[in-house]
């Protein structure tokens, strides 16, 4: 495709200096670019893009998205347009055909609960017979192949390629988690959902949007771009649910554990998992779920919403949300024994608190808990979620959750500032190696051991390196050396 080309099927407007040229390919990243490729200089928090244009052309880029004319050489077209990560989501969606118009797509947002979520709208329109792509947290799958995720929500090129390739093989449905990052920075198009779902909103990301106003906002952005005949699926239990509500042109349908459009009653709750009355305005029906809590519980709602939204029957809703049997790292329980051991991705103040609330409900003696903060990012939540754990838990370990550059002692001390208060008793361990395996050795027959905060994750983020960690493994060996 040539760029003249390209620029027409994305309804572009820009200024064209230099040559037409064939477009094989499309690059954001200058380590990644090839010759061929249309090189975007996107504008970032850290960097931009422009500055990396000549290593592009070291690597045979002649072609550039820019947003200022660039100092080149002659050989080179440059492309001005006002805002190139704007102009990147149309070129990407025009350079794969756009196959987003070939999907029935879901789009999933919200602080918390968006990978449950998405993996139970999956294994609902798995039993109802469909094929099914789903980009997220965890990782992508187009059908059963499963393709490692870098962030929640890619940037646009890989995004529409993705898509490509999942209407090549004949996916008709996608279930897609959207963060605040991918409406801020437009890596996606929220007119070509059909539905979109809201899951709950509490403090995280502040490091990047500064306030919770801000936040909350960024995410009605999303509902505010769906087309007027899609449908806004929405927790009516959550204080935000009238900021996304007034954001939304169209059908609103509203779910909740108290009453709503669609309805859900925990029966009854137990470490394996629950049993939830469904109630819709046509039916109802006892379902059971191998997830455990009442935040899950919403989830299940929420997934079931959706369908409904998308015109499934009962029976593929109640077939689906049985069928799955857990999600990786959501309170995902680790070998069996005396000591139950439960690994969790909560890593905010609102994710915490919901795993703690859920496992002070179950038949257990204590309640202990390994966590941390991440290090470059938002610091206000630090004490609270230490002031949460001192309330709920019975003993905690804090210690290290990806610090990146900054000193792991120092973001356990920030924990430790918000559980002092409370009187809780606990142990700063920034080695999360160690705490694993000290949190493990102190639990009696009976009790549970919650390590939060990492949950899927395989890796561990520190100043110089990246090494591998998974939470689930360490404990694993952990609870096998104490049956020795």
């Amino acid at each position: 495709m040539t760029i003249k080309n390209l620029l027409a099927t994305a309804g572009q407007n820009a200024q064209v200096l230099g040559a037409d040229h064939e477009i094989c390919g499309l690059a954001y990243d200058s380590r990644e670019a090839k010759v061929g490729d249309l090189f975007i200089c996107l504008k970032g928090e850290k960097a931009d893009g422009h500055d990396f244009a000549p290593k592009a052309y070291a690597r045979g880029v002649r072609a550039f998205l820019v947003e200022r004319e660039l100092d080149l050489p002659p050989d080179t077209t440059q492309i001005i347009v006002e805002n190139t990560r704007e102009s990147m989501l149309h070129l990407a969606s025009s350079f794969w055909g756009n196959p987003a118009g070939k999907l029935k797509m879901v789009g999933i947002t919200g602080t918390n609960g968006k990978t449950t979520t998405s993996y139970l709208l999956r294994s609902i329109l798995m039993a109802a017979g469909l094929k099914v792509g789903l980009v997220g947290t965890i990782g992508n799958l187009i059908d059963q192949e499963f393709k490692p995720a870098q962030r929640t929500t890619p940037e646009a090129p890989d995004l529409q390629a993705m898509l490509a390739q999942m209407v090549e093989r004949g996916v008709g449905h996608l279930v897609m988690e959207v963060s605040s990052h991918a409406i801020h920075q437009r890596r996606i198009n929220g007119e070509e959902f059909r539905v979109g779902v809201f899951t709950n909103l509490s403090q995280d990301h502040l490091d990047y949007h500064h306030t919770m106003e801000e936040y909350s906002r960024v995410k009605a952005d999303f509902f505010r771009q769906l087309p007027r005949d899609a449908t806004a699926v929405l927790n009516l239990d959550d204080p935000a649910f009238q900021q996304m509500q007034a954001a939304a042109p169209g059908r609103i349908l509203g779910y909740s554990l108290v009453a709503g459009d669609l309805h859900g009653e925990i029966r009854s709750l137990t470490r394996e998992g629950m049993i939830l009355t469904l109630t819709t305005g046509q039916w109802q029906k006892d379902v059971k779920l191998s997830l455990a809590g009442s935040f899950n519980a919403a989830n299940a709602l929420a997934a079931a919403g959706a369908a409904l939204a998308l015109g499934l029957e009962k029976e593929a809703i109640v077939e689906g949300l049985e069928n799955l049997q857990g999600v990786p790292g959501r309170f995902q329980r680790v070998g069996q024994g005396e000591v139950t051991v439960i690994v969790d991705y909560a890593h905010t103040p609102d994710g915490l608190a919901n795993v703690l609330d859920t496992a002070r409900k179950l038949p257990i003696g204590r309640l202990i808990v390994v966590f941390g903060c991440g290090g470059d990012r938002d610091r206000g939540k630090r004490p609270k979620m230490g002031k949460i754990a001192g309330e709920l838990a019975d003993f905690s370990w804090i210690t290290s959750d990806n610090p990146r550059t900054e000193e792991p002692l120092a973001i356990c001390r920030d924990v430790e500032a918000g559980l002092l208060p409370t009187g809780g008793e606990y142990k700063l361990e920034p080695d999360r190696t160690s705490a694993i395996e000290g949190a493990i050795a102190m639990a009696q027959p009976g009790d549970l051991v919650l390590i939060a905060g990492k949950g899927h994750e395989t890796y561990q983020i520190f100043r110089d390196e990246t090494i591998h960690f998974d939470d689930a493994e360490v404990a694993a060996r952990c609870l096998k050396e104490r049956e020795h």
